[in-house]
């Protein structure tokens, strides 16, 4: 399913699966459909944090990954909060993602802090192989109704 996005509408959690381009103009796209999600079913979990981790896994996956085939973002809402997966072509796992930073990053080069920021900002992350390379996620807790903003 090359560009097309799914959703699937049952009593199961609602999910969406879309092939973006190994290339940067799959971000954008990839943020758009997180909010785009997440708006569409109400969903209680922030919106711009969610898109925001989005963009640093896509960028991550675009960036640090070998082969020129599509990556595949998925979406899934649950009801207690929401996971994002990006699926790559490169089996090896992404740098400090679940082990502790040994150097901090340097405050005068722009990039470094992808990985930093999922860790900080996700209740949980991860990866694991999939048959065709690997899986990043990230997951977000649902926010209460009284702490959500205006």
């Amino acid at each position: 399913m090359n560009g097309l996005a799914l959703h699937e509408r049952s009593a199961e959690p609602a999910s969406w699966r879309i092939a973006l381009p190994h290339t940067t103009a799959a971000v954008p796209v990839a943020r758009a459909l997180v909010r785009t999600a997440l708006t569409e079913v109400e969903h209680p979990a922030d919106c711009d944090t969610a898109e925001l981790l989005t963009a640093e896994l896509v960028a991550n996956a675009v960036e640090h990954t070998a082969g020129r085939g599509p990556i595949e973002l998925v979406v899934e809402l649950l009801p207690g909060g929401c996971q994002v997966e990006v699926h790559d072509p490169d089996p090896a796992p992404p740098g400090h993602l679940t082990r502790p930073v040994i150097e901090e990053p340097d405050v005068w080069q722009e990039g470094g802090r992808g990985l930093l920021l999922i860790r900080a900002l996700s209740s949980s992350c991860g990866h694991r192989p999939t048959p065709s390379g690997k899986a990043v996620w990230f997951r977000l807790p649902a926010v209460p109704a009284q702490r959500r903003p205006e």
